[in-house]
This record gives C-alpha cells, structure tokens and sequence, in this order.
C-alpha cells in the first residue's frame, strides 16, 4: 500500500526523521508548538539537526492543527520521554501524543513509537490510550509498531541514514509494514526485531551500557587524580590494547544516556529486581560536577585565590558540543557546588539560546569578555567555536583552566587540570 505518514514530534529525532521519510512518501510533519512550526515554515531549525536549505526544499506539510493528520495511513511518534524530580519515567508527553494520534487515526491505521521506553509501554500502555480516544480495537483495527530512535545530535557523519535502524510490530504483517516504511531511507539496512517488547529493551539497554561505561572511566578518574595520575595519558596507554574500548570520563546528562537507565531500573523494581551495577553507575555519573567543582576549588585555594572573593567563568551549558539542546545539561551541578562554596560564577555559550536558559536553569548567560576575566576557566563543553573564534579564553597562562573533556594538551599543574 501507499503510506502517507503523520511524524509526530519534530524535536532533534522527528525532524530529520520526517526529511528523510519525504524523499520517498508523502509526509505531514506535526508539532503541538505552534512556534516551532512556523519556524520550520521558515527554513529555521534551531536544533541545527537540519540545514535551512534543505528545510526550505522539503515538501513535508509542517502543522500545528492534529486534523492535518486525519488523511495519513501510519503515525511515527517522536516525542520526548523525561525522568521526574524523582528519577522516574515520566510518561506524560507521550500519552498526550498518543490521545492526539487517536482523535484522528482510522481503522487499519498503523502507529509507530521512536520514543525510548521500558518494554511494555507501546502495548500496554498506548496501544490502550490509542484504542480508548478512537474507539477502534487494538491489534485488529489499529497496528502497532516500534523502531527506537538513533539519532546523534550534532553529529553530521553518523546521519540517520547510516545507521542500521531496529523495526517490530505486533505481528509479522505489521512487521514487514513497518519495514517497508524505514528501508527506503536507511541505506544502513534494518534488523527485524522478533516483538515489539525486544525492540524497546534493545534501545534502553543501548543507551545504559553507554552510561556505565563512562561511569567507570569517571570512577577511574577520581582514583587517578587521587593518586597523581593524569587519566588521558592512562587511556592512552590502555588503549593501545585491540579489545580496550574507548570510553573517556565526563559528564553524562542530555536526553538520552543520563535518562534512560532510570527507565530500565524503574520497571525492573517494578518486577521485583533491585538493580544495583546500573544505579551505581548513574550514582558515579550524577557526581561528576560536584567532583569537578570541588577539585577547582582546590586549585584555586593552592594558587592563594579567595574562591568567595574571585569569579568562576564556565564555557559551556548545553549537555553536549555542538548543539544547543540544554536538557539536563551537567553543567549545571559544578555551578550549584560552587554556589555552595559562595563562589560567582559567570556562564558563556555561544549555541545554547539564551530565553531557554533563563526559564530551564534561571542562569543569565555572560558575554564572552565576563569569562576571560575569571580568574578561574571551566572548560565544560568544548564546542568547535572555541578552536576558532573563542579559542583566545584559553590563551592567557595565569589562569586556572579546568578542561572537563580533555581537548587541551596542557600538562597537569597547579594551574591546568583535565580530568
């Protein structure tokens, strides 16, 4: 059949995901934020997922209003799926996409979710709310699939196109559907998932391996510098071992590898499993910036600096170079710490949008000229701007440069630190 495809979500996986599907199917392009649709109208992403040009060429039919969606066959929903003040799955945007999906799907209708999730929550949780607002019948009148998303934001070599995309569906009709809708587009090819419940624990666990290995290379760290060992001449070493992988220590926030192992831990206590390697690796990871600011203040303290009397400037809060994404950004737990040793402290980010700061993290962004003045230079998110235009924060040698991500080649002093 000819599908013409509803993506619900045009965040930093529904966009580029409904660009690459408009080469080959019809596509209506859906967001609740009217703002960020009349932007896309404009050729203006400010994700940075996708060129202005190729934003302006697409024929996708960007919309605000659900009914827009009414005509299409199959729905990817692309929505973000967040952790509460609790560290808990917080489900609640992806619920209301699924209401939004179901006032307007049609019997014989099949519906995708990127979002990652537990396994269990495409059929036992949406697949209901799906059935409740449209009043057709689960698994006979509406089709369920689910192919996890991998985009990397920011990172123009691994494109969506490139990398091999995991498919499921409810059966093996609605499997081959769903496959027939990604291989076009995924020149990298696709694995065919045996269930739905596989394919949604194959994403979580992606993401939670990740995070437990950097956990390590961070637990590494600590030890190093307790004994006076610089962590990236040992990784270099290490790394001349074919089977060593190459993790480096940091700090693991954003929307994905800092939020989905929750996702995994909070359904398996559900079932009655304790997880303890997991949760202990989130317990690393979550204390990189307290660990991080305290070392600064000992540099400071060692140079004879008053850190209640002198500036901290901070190059950096989105939660990853290159992008201006700032949810969940790690950054944000070195400047609380050194709040708590009354430390000022100054923020510059050339990519992260000021308003989106202010009203996430109540920080006012400092000019450029604020964090050269510092007397003590945080490195937190080496974007490539700073090999460029900002690379003069790093040049004066009487400051203490702290260098989170290791991109400098400074030797560890009383004045340089990488971790």
């Amino acid at each position: 059949m000819s599908e013409k495809i509803a993506v619900v979500g045009l965040g930093y996986v529904g966009l580029p995901l409904a660009v690459a599907l408009s080469a080959k199917f019809e596509v209506v392009g859906f967001d609740k934020s009217e703002e960020r649709v009349l932007q896309l109208k404009d050729g203006i992403d400010s994700t940075h997922e996708v060129a202005s040009d190729l934003l302006k060429e697409s024929p996708i039919n960007f919309t605000f209003n659900p009914q827009d969606m009414a005509d299409c066959t199959s729905y990817i929903v692309a929505v973000p799926t967040p952790i509460d003040q609790s560290k808990k799955p917080d489900l609640s945007i992806m619920k209301s996409a699924s209401r939004t999906v179901g006032e307007v799907i049609n019997a014989d209708d099949l519906v995708i979710y990127e979002s990652t999730v537990y396994p269990g929550v495409t059929e036992g949780i949406c697949g209901p709310i799906l059935a409740e607002t449209s009043g057709l019948e689960l698994y006979k009148e509406i089709k369920l699939g689910y192919s996890p998303e991998r985009i990397n934001p920011g990172d123009k070599e691994r494109t969506i196109e490139k990398i091999v995309k995991v498919v499921s569906g409810q059966d093996e009709e609605t499997l081959e559907r769903v496959n027939a809708i990604y291989a076009p587009i995924i020149t990298a090819g696709t694995h065919r998932a045996p269930t739905i419940k596989v394919a949604e624990a194959a994403k979580v666990i992606e993401n939670t391996q990740r995070d437990l290995n950097i956990a390590l290379m961070n637990e590494l760290a600590v030890i190093f510098e307790k004994l006076d060992i610089n962590t990236k001449d040992v990784l270099a070493a290490a790394g001349t071992k074919w089977n060593f992988l190459p993790f480096t220590p940091g700090l693991v926030g954003g929307h994905c590898i800092g939020v989905d192992p929750y996702y995994l831990t909070s359904k398996a206590e559900e079932v009655g499993y304790n997880p303890r390697v997991i949760l202990a690796g989130r317990r690393i990871n979550d204390d990189m910036g307290k660990f991080i600011a305290q070392k600064t203040i000992k540099m400071m303290l060692k140079n004879k600096i008053d850190p209640t009397s002198a500036k901290v400037g901070i190059y950096g809060i989105t939660f990853k170079e290159n992008v201006p994404d700032i949810r969940n950004s790690k950054v944000i737990t070195i400047i609380e710490e050194l709040r708590e040793y009354g430390v000022d402290v100054d923020v510059f980010d050339p990519y992260a949008n000021e308003k989106e700061v202010e009203e996430e993290y109540g920080l006012t962004l400092a000019d450029k000229s604020k964090i050269k003045n510092s007397e003590a230079i945080i490195l937190a998110v080496p974007h490539d701007s700073l090999l460029g235009e900002d690379i003069d924060i790093l040049q004066d040698e009487s400051k203490i440069l702290v260098d989170v991500k290791s991109v400098t080649k400074k030797e560890n002093s009383d004045q340089f630190w990488s971790l």
